[in-house]
């Protein structure tokens, strides 16, 4: 026995609630469209709420049409599309994220770019740069560089312009072993 008339309440203040959150967050996902560079988390929190949303509207639909059709099924058949739908957009938030979750989303010239700005016409050699992407806008990088004389990090890290957004910078800085100054030099 379904008590449709309390499930129908229940569902219309969870789907009141849904497009509240959802209004709240508009003006701030929508905020993001002038840039190339879009807030991913904002983005799944706003297609969370708008599928909670989408969720709440096809249970109201299922309940009514149990309640005054007796079509029960349309309920399984309402979370079938209402999963449809939610996954189309699961992929395509994968899809734009998926370079960022893999470290990937840096471009190949600006690590160069940076290699070559660390490196100088010194002796100083990046053993290691990684570089990835913590904001919208932001980077952060670790790099670790092998020199015969080396210098402070920060000396290192006054070397990277601030177009490159660089919002955290850890740099380990080593001496060549005696053995390896050959190699180098």
């Amino acid at each position: 026995i379904i008590s449709f008339d309390e499930a129908i309440f229940v569902a219309c203040v969870g789907l009141v609630v849904n497009l509240v959150s959802a209004w709240m967050l508009q003006d701030q996902h929508d905020g993001d469209h002038g840039d190339h560079q879009h807030d991913h988390n904002l983005r799944a929190a706003y297609l969370h709420v708008l599928a909670d949303a989408l969720t709440s509207f096809f249970a109201i639909f299922a309940l009514l049409s149990g309640k005054f059709f007796g079509w029960v099924w349309m309920d399984a058949a309402m979370g079938i599309v209402g999963s449809i739908i939610i996954g189309r957009w699961s992929f395509g938030l994968l899809r734009d994220t998926s370079r960022i979750l893999l470290d990937a989303d840096v471009e190949t010239e600006a690590v160069e770019e940076i290699r070559t700005l660390l490196e100088g016409d010194s002796d100083d050699v990046v053993a290691d740069l990684h570089l990835w992407r913590v904001g919208p806008k932001n980077l952060a990088a670790i790099v670790s560089i092998v020199s015969h004389d080396p210098h402070p990090p920060e000396s290192y890290k006054a070397l990277v312009p601030e177009r490159f957004g660089l919002a955290h910078v850890t740099v380990e800085v080593n001496r060549c072993p005696a053995e390896d100054e050959k190699v180098l030099a």
